[in-house]
């Protein structure tokens, strides 16, 4: 791969496989392709590949849809399978660190050490001169990075970086938002199964949390509660109608469902600010921005910065990115926007990054 080229960012999300393809320029980045096709319910469950036929034909004809001949892409995962810990060690070189992150780990991590694949990041600017440093551990079951390599590789790409989901919305802020050095922020990735919470604290990262639930609770809930298809519950969700115009459905009805999981999703986020308000000196969130396809339903906006007390504000991950207007359709997406932001922070990596 050319040197300082970057990857096809490639969302493999329980709902749908999301790819961004951008191009650095003098003033950052140029989008040069979005594509998005959806993925049948089950195919994905708790971030384990349930139906890697269906993935892998999904994977091939977006990339052929789209005329894509690049093959390298970066990958994201998420959930229980990704442990990420800060942990204080004494000061050292990088030589002495990953000589002994191996016995280091093994205290923070709940699986055998053999069974996982670690990397790490110090934290603190000059270790050397305070004595002690803050190391970022993270570590991913191989065998879940292993069925996503395989399913990849099987569409004929080549997978060159494996990233957290967490960590890729973070990339995708900092290319798009100005980060105050005093600022704490938190951003919040709302998919369809999994919730990612990452907070930024003075320019770097701070905590970071996944919460099993998402989108799919208020398709669910409708679906329960409406007695309704998955596909109308799907309508309904949405703001539309449901496919077969099922009249004894009433507006009301769906927005109540909608605002009860809200209100249930907004505190299992308000317990994770909570539980990092213990562990940090200077705690204060001032700002929340939520992405992930279900960051559209403004009943879910609007219960967070009720329940919560933090202004919240839509993250739009191509908000600096320089977008053709002959080649795409902006309205298009300003739909899929929110979406996007875990692909669009992998198309901003490179096989070079340190």
């Amino acid at each position: 791969m050319p040197k300082g080229k970057n990857v096809i960012g490639l969302d493999i999300g329980s709902s749908a496989v999301k790819l961004v393809q951008l191009k650095e320029t003098k003033k950052g980045y140029s989008l040069q392709n979005l594509g998005l096709a959806p993925l049948p319910p089950e195919a994905i469950v708790d971030g384990a590949l349930m139906n890697s036929t269906v993935i892998v034909s999904t994977i091939r004809d977006l990339f052929q849809s789209h005329r894509i001949r690049q093959k390298e892409v970066g990958l994201a995962i998420s959930g229980h399978s990704v442990i990420i810990k800060k942990i204080p060690l004494p000061a050292m070189t990088m030589e002495e660190l990953e000589e002994s992150i191996q016995w280091e780990a093994e205290q923070y991590i709940p699986f055998d050490i053999h069974d996982v694949n670690i990397d790490v990041q110090v934290l603190t600017p000059n270790p050397s001169e305070q004595g002690q440093m803050d190391v970022l551990l993270v570590a991913a079951k191989k065998d879940v990075i292993n069925d996503y390599l395989a399913v990849v590789q099987e569409a004929g790409l080549v997978p060159l970086v494996v990233d957290v989901a967490t960590f890729c919305v973070q990339n995708a802020f900092e290319v798009n938002y100005e980060l105050p050095a005093s600022d704490t922020v938190a951003l919040v990735n709302i998919g369809a199964a999994i919730i990612n919470i990452d907070i930024v604290s003075g320019g770097t990262w701070a905590f970071s949390r996944d919460i099993s639930m998402g989108g799919n609770m208020f398709t669910e809930e409708i679906q329960k509660q409406l007695n309704v298809s998955r596909d109308e519950a799907e309508a309904l969700k949405l703001g539309g109608h449901s496919p077969t115009d099922a009249e004894s459905v009433v507006p009301q009805e769906v927005e109540r469902v909608i605002a009860s999981v809200a209100d249930t999703m907004a505190g299992e986020i308000q317990r994770s600010l909570d539980f990092y308000a213990t562990q940090a000196a200077d705690s204060h969130v001032s700002r929340i921005y939520i992405c992930g396809g279900s960051s559209r339903l403004t009943s879910l906006y609007k219960v967070l910065e009720n329940k919560i007390g933090t202004p919240v504000e839509i993250m739009n991950p191509f908000r600096n990115i320089e977008i053709d207007p002959k080649r795409f359709d902006t309205e298009f997406i300003r739909q899929v926007a929110p979406a996007a932001a875990v692909a669009v922070g992998l198309a901003t990596r490179s096989p070079d990054d340190k």
